[in-house]
């Protein structure tokens, strides 16, 4: 069964509104939430491994995917659905190898030749961004409309696009063929995280609340 990308929730322990990062994935989830990305980029391996396993626990719970960032030892040691790649990190051809054809492999690419190069290495989805200013990434280059555009005409796999998605933006994706919103702060740092994620589900889908 192919994973339904469209609300991709990406993890910042630093912007969450909750106590523990496990309340803030258990609200996103309930809201509508299709996939969690774990990102922890300064934390101890030990640490992240532990962190993991209690959030597999949570995304086994609502029958949702797993993706570790970066990580793909610890993404391995849990049993995660797969993980997700920049273009500095390992090469996707080099990660698919190691992880097998069973796990997901997601790779942030920024143009189409990137793209092109991702799917070629064996991706199974995108990440495309960033696409507005975001204070997750203050230093990440943007992504035009038009480049999106092109991305998504020479490639056949599911695009996220991330990077300052917002209850004002979300609905331009859908009618461009894209599978999926990424988000990070217009969910895990609302006060209200399940109406947040519902929402933004919604209007990426153009209808009602889920909830």
């Amino acid at each position: 069964m192919k994973p339904d990308y469209s609300l991709y929730l990406v993890t910042d322990r630093m912007r969450m509104s909750t106590r523990t990062l496990g309340e803030a994935v258990e609200q996103a989830a309930a809201g509508g939430c299709t996939v969690v990305q774990l990102r922890e980029k300064e934390i101890p391996s030990l640490d992240f491994y532990v962190l993991a396993s209690e959030m597999k626990k949570i995304t086994d719970r609502y029958g949702i995917p797993l993706i570790i960032n970066d990580r793909i030892d610890i993404a391995m040691a849990v049993g995660a659905a797969g993980v997700h790649i920049g273009q500095k990190d390992i090469p996707a051809d080099i990660a698919r190898k190691v992880i097998g054809k069973e796990m997901l492999l997601g790779v942030s690419v920024a143009s189409a030749a990137e793209a092109v190069n991702a799917v070629k290495a064996g991706a199974d989805y995108l990440g495309v961004g960033a696409m507005f200013p975001t204070e997750t990434k203050p230093d990440a280059g943007f992504v035009s409309m038009e480049e999106l555009g092109r991305i998504r005409r020479e490639v056949a796999i599911p695009i996220v696009v991330i990077g300052g998605i917002s209850r004002e933006n979300a609905m331009l994706f859908k009618p461009m063929g894209i599978d999926g919103l990424a988000v990070v702060s217009a969910v895990i740092a609302e006060s209200d995280i399940k109406k947040s994620a519902s929402t933004l589900r919604s209007l990426f889908w153009g209808k009602e609340d889920l909830i």
